[in-house]
């Protein structure tokens, strides 16, 4: 049976209006089942970067404690800022030496503490991933880069082009075939994968909630059904969903109905 497992961490964005990820998170939580989910406590002081470079560290080494302590395998993780991910992978039951990671995202999160512009984890996620970046916060091995699918990447910082260009890559256009996923997860030889989904890879036309938007995302109704076929072929470890930062209630009941959808494709 799939868990829910709710992590309203919001130390790793560089938003300004940051804290909109917790209500976020718990708009979400309302309308999963609560026999199946868990709520995690997690720190709300910002934290300090104790000598490094990446914001509001002590935080986000609490949380990925109280991760790893509730992690259970076929769990669905919901953010929160997208760096959740991050402390999934860390806890993941069997480890991630036969796993494929997709990255769905409109930006790629490949800084690292000397290249990020902000110094917010979140944009050193899939670095982090990769094994590289804070040794406090990376995986210790990291997922080989020929096991990471990027999709729906559209903004990125110049530090950042030479390795996405090193990742396998689809576009928004891309994800409209159905079939496009599961042939670039099942070139990684992997044999099972974790999807990672920021919901800023959305459209803005088809979901405002996010802190910053991007233009020409994908559409909800394309990723849920490449999500879908890639599920039949290749077993899910897990997911997340994140980055869900609505303005007012009334914002968030006007998104939900795609974040349930998303909801539905991965569990």
């Amino acid at each position: 049976m799939v868990r829910f497992l709710v992590v309203p961490q919001w130390q790793g964005s560089p938003a300004a209006r940051a804290m909109l990820l917790v209500d976020g998170a718990s708009a979400i939580a309302g309308d999963l089942p609560r026999s199946s989910t868990t709520v995690l406590d997690v720190p709300v002081e910002a934290g300090e970067s104790l000598g490094t470079g990446v914001r509001r560290l002590s935080a986000l080494i609490r949380t990925r404690e109280l991760v790893r302590d509730h992690l259970t395998a076929d769990t669905v993780v919901i953010g929160g800022d997208c760096s959740v991910t991050v402390a999934a992978l860390d806890a993941l039951p069997g480890g991630t030496d036969d796993l494929a990671v997709v990255w769905c995202d409109a930006h790629p999160d490949l800084h690292t503490p000397g290249s990020s512009p902000s110094g917010a984890f979140s944009g050193m996620a899939l670095r982090a991933v990769l094994g590289e970046g804070e040794e406090q916060l990376t995986l210790a091995p990291g997922v080989p880069r020929e096991r990471i699918v990027t999709v729906g990447v559209r903004e990125l910082d110049e530090a950042e082009d030479d390795l996405l260009a090193s990742l396998s890559s689809l576009s928004a256009t891309d994800i409209d075939r159905v079939d496009a996923l599961v042939e670039a997860v099942r070139a990684t030889g992997a044999s099972r994968v974790w999807v990672h989904i920021d919901v800023d890879v959305l459209d803005p036309a088809d979901f405002a909630g996010v802190s910053s938007s991007v233009p020409f995302g994908v559409s909800p109704a394309s990723l849920s059904a490449a999500i879908r076929r890639l599920r039949e072929e290749i077993p899910l470890a897990g997911a997340t969903i994140s980055g869900f930062a609505p303005r007012t209630p009334v914002d968030a009941v006007d998104d939900l109905g795609a974040i349930l959808r998303l909801v539905g494709a991965v569990a």
